[in-house]
């Protein structure tokens, strides 16, 4: 297969995939790939099968074309393929919650600045570096490079990258609890998909109206959080976004949960982490673990909520998960208390603070820790943060 035949298939299986036909698409780019003699092509083509991958949640196979990619463009000896390259190895790590992996091959991206495609793929190298130091509950680190990813699309005018970039500010204020922020991020990212998304995919939607729920679900608004889960889960059937269709259901089991309704609440639960495990979201297991236990506290079953966190626990050691293992601590603390067992609780109240140190999660100006309620931020210049009050 030559060039012009290669670019021919390459449009075609594009065609299919924007028109929802992705078993189709596959089948096409797989044909390229075994067929063109044409390196720059097969370059392209695995780019496509990356994406389509990642959007399935077919994270290791993502993974494994990712590989196959980075031969390809050594085989280019073209800096900006392989940077790019690279930077597909980065994001399929850090769909599997290899997030040490994901830092060190953004890492060899920035260190290997090509021309200006390079340049232009820093602002998603930054986004990916923010998201694995969010998965390690490295704060400071996370918002840095946030920030850094931000200044890149404004510079470039990329407003895709605008977009995602808002929508994980939205997950990281969100998990420091300043849900004014956390919601204000993602409702921006909204703002750019009305404004500018028109031949978007419609992922991106979908990934600002998850963000707005999580806000909203926070800041008790249940009504609307149920509004944004809606819209964004029926976005992720129609596409086949697994990974979307994960977050969703936990979203839901977590408003069920806050009205205090169980029952509906563990069948999504349940719903949630058989994705979360088909795919290898571990980040996200540990998550609907959370939830499930705080399910299991509401109805006294204290034994059934300690064997979740048991498994949470183990999740989070593995990840490196220091926000998820800081919230287990204090869920133990809680069940131990009621159980009257001193020992335990005293245990847990000791590895709760080393956590909190681990983080730095408490304010330069008050001293007190972040985190722990709702509370407005401000983030000065070296992004450390502290109460604006």
């Amino acid at each position: 297969m030559g060039q012009d035949q290669t670019k021919q298939q390459i449009e075609k299986g594009l065609h299919l995939y924007q028109s929802n036909q992705t078993e189709k698409a596959l089948r096409v780019w797989m044909r390229v790939l075994e067929k063109s003699a044409d390196p720059a092509g097969r370059f392209r083509v695995l780019g496509c099968l990356i994406t389509a991958h990642a959007e399935m949640g077919r994270y290791k196979d993502m993974l494994k074309f990712a590989v196959v990619q980075i031969d390809t463009a050594r085989e280019l000896e073209d800096p900006d393929y392989l940077t790019e390259s690279y930077l597909n190895l980065a994001r399929s790590n850090e769909k599997l919650c290899e997030f040490q992996k994901t830092i060190s091959y953004c890492k060899t991206c920035l260190n290997m600045q090509g021309t200006t495609v390079s340049l232009q793929l820093n602002g998603q190298v930054s986004l990916s570096m923010g998201n694995a130091f969010l998965g390690l509950s490295i704060f400071q680190k996370a918002l840095e490079c946030f920030e850094k990813a931000l200044r890149y699309a404004h510079n470039n005018d990329d407003k895709m990258l605008e977009c995602r970039v808002c929508c994980s500010l939205g997950n990281f204020y969100a998990q420091i609890k300043d849900y004014e922020k956390a919601l204000f991020f993602p409702c921006k990212a909204a703002e750019l998909v009305n404004d500018y998304g028109k031949g978007w995919s419609l992922k991106y939607r979908a990934m600002s109206q998850y963000h707005m729920a999580v806000a909203y679900r926070k800041l008790g608004r249940l009504a609307d959080a149920m509004d944004c889960c809606e819209e964004s889960m029926k976005i992720a059937l129609q596409h086949g976004d697994r990974p979307l269709q994960a977050l969703c259901l936990l979203c839901f089991a977590d408003i069920h949960r806050s009205r205090k309704d169980v029952q509906t609440a563990f069948p999504r639960y349940d719903s949630s982490m058989s994705i979360m495990t088909e795919i290898g979201n571990r980040l996200g297991l540990i998550q609907v673990l959370l939830g499930m236990t705080k399910c299991w506290m509401i109805q006294k079953e204290l034994d059934k909520a300690l064997e979740s966190i048991e498994k949470a626990q183990e999740l989070a050691e593995g990840l490196g998960n220091k926000l998820g293992l800081l919230k287990l601590h204090c869920l133990c603390e809680r069940i131990y208390r009621t159980k009257g067992q001193q020992r335990e609780l005293r245990d847990h109240v000791v590895k709760f603070h080393e956590c909190v140190e681990e983080m730095e999660l408490y304010c330069g100006m008050c001293g007190e820790s972040i985190g722990e309620k709702n509370n407005q931020l401000q983030a000065l210049p070296c992004s450390h943060f502290f109460h604006l009050k």
